[in-house]
Parts: structure tokens; C-alpha cells; sequence
């Protein structure tokens, strides 16, 4: 009689969490990690899949996504991306707020086919529009956030607030802390969108404590995390030093060849890779999870560290000792990706190109031991039209590997 349910034989396990790497096999039951060593034999499972020359790794946590489909501006349907690219949770950062959580969790977290969990827009409203969210104080209201986050264990994750200038943050500081005090009131951390200044990133980070993150940390905008000589501003390094997490949310407008290569240059690599997947960010330049690991493969960093970056890293920064991990007990949330060799061009959001010789390919996506098999992609949402950059990139095939223009010629 079998043992387990799955096996998945003759791959290369990458698992930073437990520091494990080798030739191995991932044993499957009830959904969980059972065993991961040599040999596992094919008879001992249900169900095989042979994984030979590829990678193993843990399924991806996307940090920093919009997944809120239908209802907000940014939001996109989390299920044709994934079984494309390896990520088993997402992430949502802020698109719902407390009035708008509920028809969120009911119409797109409960029905989505990998898990998603979600940090709360401290506006009630969330990002039902593209912007304004922090425009009337008395829409952030850190009782009710708390409340709501409270009622809604394991799935809400912290608090998000968007910091920035003019449009997104009239009011200073005040937004940022009544963020920090529903956190405080949960015992979750806050999640940090750098925007333009006013006010400056130094006295964002000295608001911060150990655990809460930045996102779009790697900007190149006047909220940047590096002074005009690239050097990293002493106050970010301190709040880097004392537990802040840095967490890329590439997006659209949030991440810089430029500031990457100076912070790597000075031992500085984020903490966290994500996306900020939204539909200003699907299409192109960031396109999805894989593709921004690849662009830090490109930047130099090693596949074992980039791979923590998108498993090991974000569960710990939620967390979560269940997930992004092989360790036997986990969630069976598996990743499985060729990593292809050859000339790949890759570009940040304002088109600065870099080239890289390797790009991480999922070719499977397993859930709880269930493989997600593939869908459709999304059309875009009637108020999105593609920029320059993304028709450029298009144009010259310089895109996933399986990924559809959806715009026409």
C-alpha cells in the first residue's frame, strides 16, 4: 500500500529555511511535507512526478501584490499567474480596507485557487480608486482596522498605508502612525509604501519597528533609501539594522537597476523579492514573481539567496513557520522551475536595461500536494492601456517564457 501521496523524485531541493540543497525527493500526504531525502521510492506514492533537471523549491510568496479583482482599480485575478509561476500565496498590500474586506475575502480570497492573505489599507475604503485614499482623516481609523483584522485571524496579516506626496499623503505623518497603532493594537507589523516626498524616508523609518517593512524600497525616487552619491542614507541603515524589512514591490514605478546595483555594491540585498503584481505591472516590466527573482540573478546575487527572498524571507516576515519551507510538516507547497541559460534581456521601470544569462522558468505548482493546472490569462481591465515601456519590451520579445500580449498588434 502507499505511503504517501505524492512524490516528487529526481529534482535538485533548494529549501533555504532548512539549508537543505541536493538531489532529493519531496514525499506528500493529507497535504503536508512528509519526507524529504534520497530515494524515495515510486512505489511508495500514489502519484509521481518526475522532476528530473529541474529545481525543487518551495511554492513563492509574493509579498507585495493586488489581488482584489473586480472591485478595485489595481486588482488583478491571482489564478492565471499562478500556476504559471510557481507563487502558492499571495500577499495582498492594502487593496481593501475595512469597509470594502468583506466582499474581498468572500468573492476573491476564499474562492482563489492558492492562498491569499492580505495586509489592511488602513483607509476604510482601500484602493477601490487609483489614488486618494488618504485624502479624509477620518476615513483612517485605526479602531476599526484593529477590530477587523482582529476578527480575521491568519488571513489579515498586518496593516498597509501608502506614504507619499502630493495626491496620496496630505497630512505628514499622521496616516503612518494611525497605521502603527491599529498594528500595535493587533501585535502585526506595518507594511510601508515609499512614494514621493514630502515627508522625507528619514523620518518614515524612525517611525518604524522591528518587523515592519518597506516596500518599493529600491525606488530611485525622492523617497529613496540612498543619498544623491548612492551611498545608503544613515538613518535607513539604522532602521535596516535595528529589524526593519526591505521588500523590492517592483510594480510599475517602484524599482531601479541604479539603486539595486548600489545597494548590493555595499552588502545591502533586500530582505524580500516581490512584485506589487497589479494591472499597471502584469504586462510588463515586472510580469511576474520568476521574472524579478531572474532579475537578481542578473544583478549577481546567488540562487540560494534569491530563492530565500521570494520563500524563506517573506514567511518569516508573516510569520509563518508552515510555509515557505520543505521542512516535513509544512504545507505541501511546491515550486518547480527549470533554470534556463542563454541571453535574457531584463528592464526596471524606466526602461534601463540589464542582461542576465539565466532565467528561472516554472514548469509546476503544486498546492497543498495539488497541482494547479494552467488558465487563461486575464484580460486587462477597460481603464488600462499599455505603456510605451511595455509595448518597447513586447515588441522585442523580451518577455516569460508562455507569457500572451493581450493587447493586440
Amino acid at each position: 500500500m502507499a505511503t504517501y501521496d505524492l512524490a516528487i523524485r529526481g529534482g535538485e531541493v533548494i529549501d533555504p529555511a532548512t539549508g537543505t540543497r541536493g538531489q532529493l525527493d519531496v514525499a506528500i500526504r493529507n497535504g503536508r511535507v512528509e519526507a524529504v531525502a534520497a530515494g524515495i521510492p515510486a512505489e511508495a506514492a500514489r502519484e509521481t512526478y518526475d522532476a528530473t533537471g529541474h529545481l525543487v523549491v518551495p511554492g513563492l510568496i509574493d509579498f507585495h501584490t493586488h489581488v482584489y479583482h473586480g472591485a478595485t482599480y489595481w486588482g488583478i485575478d491571482p489564478d492565471p499567474v499562478a500556476s504559471r509561476t510557481g507563487v502558492t500565496t499571495w500577499v495582498d498590500a492594502g487593496s481593501a480596507g475595512a469597509t470594502t474586506w468583506p466582499a474581498f475575502r468572500d468573492w476573491c480570497i476564499r474562492p482563489a485557487r492558492a492562498r491569499v492573505v492580505a495586509f489592511l489599507n488602513i483607509s476604510t475604503s482601500g484602493l477601490a480608486s487609483a489614488t486618494h485614499e488618504l485624502a479624509a482623516l477620518e476615513n483612517l481609523d485605526p479602531d476599526l482596522c484593529a477590530r477587523t483584522i482582529a476578527a480575521n485571524p491568519g488571513i489579515l496579516v498586518g496593516v498597509k498605508v501608502r506614504m507619499g506626496a502630493p495626491d496620496l499623503n496630505p497630512h505628514g505623518l499622521e496616516p503612518l502612525r494611525r497605521a502603527i497603532t491599529a498594528a500595535e493594537a493587533t501585535g502585526l507589523p506595518v507594511m510601508v509604501h515609499l512614494g514621493m516626498a514630502p515627508p522625507s524616508i528619514d523620518d518614515v523609518v524612525a517611525l518604524l519597528r522591528p518587523g515592519d517593512s518597506i516596500t518599493h524600497a529600491f525606488n530611485g525616487n525622492s523617497m529613496g533609501m540612498t543619498a544623491s552619491d548612492g551611498t545608503i542614507r544613515p538613518a535607513v541603515a539604522a532602521a535596516w539594522d535595528r529589524g526593519m524589512v526591505v521588500d523590492i514591490g517592483h510594480g510599475a514605478g517602484g524599482f531601479s537597476f541604479l539603486v539595486a546595483e548600489a545597494m548590493l555594491a555595499q552588502g545591502r540585498p533586500p530582505d524580500v523579492i516581490s512584485t506589487d503584481l497589479h494591472q499597471l505591472a502584469v504586462n510588463g516590466p515586472a510580469f511576474d514573481l520568476p521574472t524579478v527573482m531572474s532579475k537578481f540573478l542578473a544583478l549577481g546575487m546567488g540562487l540560494e539567496a534569491v530563492v530565500a527572498c521570494a520563500t524563506s524571507a517573506p514567511a518569516r516576515a508573516l510569520g509563518r513557520d508552515d510555509l515557505g519551507t520543505l521542512r516535513p510538516g509544512a504545507l505541501a507547497d511546491v515550486a518547480i522551475f527549470s533554470l534556463d541559460q542563454g541571453e535574457f534581456a531584463y528592464y526596471d521601470v524606466r526602461g534601463v536595461r540589464r542582461d542576465g544569462t539565466s532565467r528561472l522558468r516554472n514548469v509546476a505548482t503544486f498546492v497543498g500536494g495539488a497541482r494547479l493546472h494552467p488558465l487563461p490569462p486575464s484580460i486587462p481591465a477597460l481603464w488600462m492601456a499599455p505603456s510605451d515601456l511595455q509595448r518597447r519590451v513586447a515588441a522585442a520579445g523580451h518577455v516569460p517564457a508562455g507569457y500572451r500580449w493581450p493587447y493586440g498588434a
